[in-house]
């Protein structure tokens, strides 16, 4: 008796020393995780960006092919890309409030500063998707919701593009040779409008409708043009291959970038063309119009398409050749979002021509979008545990220098090139 009282006299007073233990270790772990949000950068916005593009190529309003049960997949990934956007914010807004100026300087970082685009494209993302799986679940109210956010949304982007790119041409630790296309991310949110335009347009009113379809297509014509100064008419991208080679490894997954502003302008285009209203009968009677430029966004959209579908095959090339030496970052989700807008206009194209066979090309890309982004997500979430990413120095809060790798071209002088050749 008396060893079996003993016994559960030791064995009570170990229980709550166990649980004592183990109430230190999560109190640890919860104090460890929120010390590394200091290093939470705008970068992660890519997330729920990706996470709410791939819930639009989801909808049945976006497929040429569906079946029963896909637009309820695609609002559960809706669902949780609102989820993980509130939680995105709530941890970014942490780090600002917490560790005192990490705003500052987050915006005025050289690397982390191009991000900032995300966050807003992210809401472009949550927004159109108001259109997709909100506004035909719910009253008209929305839809003047909808319209009142797209301007919203039309304004602080512009104010942030012309912001961030006044910092960008003044920054003396930007250089030409650093350049990769997340350059252009600035521009992205503002150039999106076209597409959130024509998201919704059709279900506005006629005389509310022309308004959004006209801002949309400024905004998309002036975020293309941007995007071609800077890959192609001053060859900033271009030029800086050429010279100096791919940029680092670990930086080209974001050259899937580039494949985003002409894949989203011929998006945008076929769809502002297709919700023109038939109303006002500005150009003669609407019925022809809405004809001539239905055909002439097809055309042209399949013009500007091509842009993309060459950028597209550089990026891949380009990461296969290092693909045992890439490491998880969070311009990975740069393989789902840019594609997300190719695989879209290819469906898109495909409806208004009437081919099976290239919306069936669209539907074995969503496929593999979908597939894409669970790799990413799981190697997301194995980058977070073992901290390869949100800890000191491996997250976009540091600078890293584009000709200072393995890959980089070597800098000859003409008489060696004279001799080799």
């Amino acid at each position: 008796m008396v060893e079996e009282r003993e016994i559960s006299s030791s064995s009570s007073y170990e229980e709550p020393q166990e649980n004592e233990d183990s109430q230190k270790g999560h109190q640890g772990f919860v104090s460890d995780f929120l010390a590394r949000l200091e290093h939470f950068t705008w970068a992660n916005y890519t997330f729920p960006m990706s996470t709410g593009g791939l819930a639009l190529l989801l909808a049945e309003q976006t497929q040429g092919f569906v079946f029963p049960g896909l637009q309820t997949i695609g609002k559960v990934v809706y669902i949780f890309d609102l989820v993980v956007f509130a939680l995105v914010t709530a941890a970014i807004t942490y780090r600002f409030v917490k560790f005192s100026g990490t705003l500052k300087a987050s915006v005025t970082h050289p690397t982390e500063g191009l991000f900032l685009g995300t966050s807003t494209l992210s809401l472009a993302s949550i927004i159109a998707g108001i259109a997709r799986y909100g506004i035909p679940s719910c009253g008209p109210w929305l839809v003047v919701v909808y319209r009142i956010l797209f301007w919203i949304y039309f304004l602080i982007t512009f104010a942030i593009a012309v912001g961030q790119y006044s910092l960008l041409f003044t920054s003396p630790l930007l250089r030409i040779q650093d350049m990769t296309p997340a350059w252009d991310l600035p521009i992205f949110p503002f150039m999106l409008s076209g597409t959130v335009a024509s998201s919704g347009a059709a279900l506005q009113p006629p005389d509310e409708a022309v308004p959004m379809i006209i801002g949309g297509l400024t905004a998309q014509g002036l975020g293309m043009c941007i995007s071609i100064m800077m890959y192609v008419s001053i060859a900033s991208y271009v030029r800086r291959m050429i010279q100096w080679g791919f940029p680092s490894p670990n930086s080209r997954p974001g050259m899937f970038i580039a494949v985003g502003p002409p894949s989203f302008t011929s998006l945008a285009i076929i769809g502002l063309a297709n919700d023109f209203p038939q109303y006002y009968n500005y150009f003669g009677a609407d019925s022809v119009t809405i004809q001539i430029l239905r055909v002439l966004a097809t055309f042209a959209s399949i013009f500007i398409w091509s842009l993309s579908l060459w950028f597209f095959c550089i990026s891949v090339v380009a990461n296969l050749a290092v693909r045992k030496q890439l490491t998880f970052h969070l311009n990975w989700y740069a393989y789902v979002f840019p594609n997300v807008g190719f695989t879209i206009t290819i469906i898109a194209l495909g409806k208004n021509f009437k081919s099976s066979g290239v919306m069936a090309v669209g539907s074995a890309m969503t496929l593999l979008l979908v597939a894409m982004w669970i790799f990413v997500f799981i190697h997301h979430i194995k980058a977070v545990i073992n901290r390869e990413i949100l800890f000191e120095g491996k997250d976009e809060d540091v600078y890293v220098n584009e000709k200072q790798h393995i890959h980089v071209k070597p800098n000859q002088s003409v008489s060696d090139i004279e001799k080799q050749a």
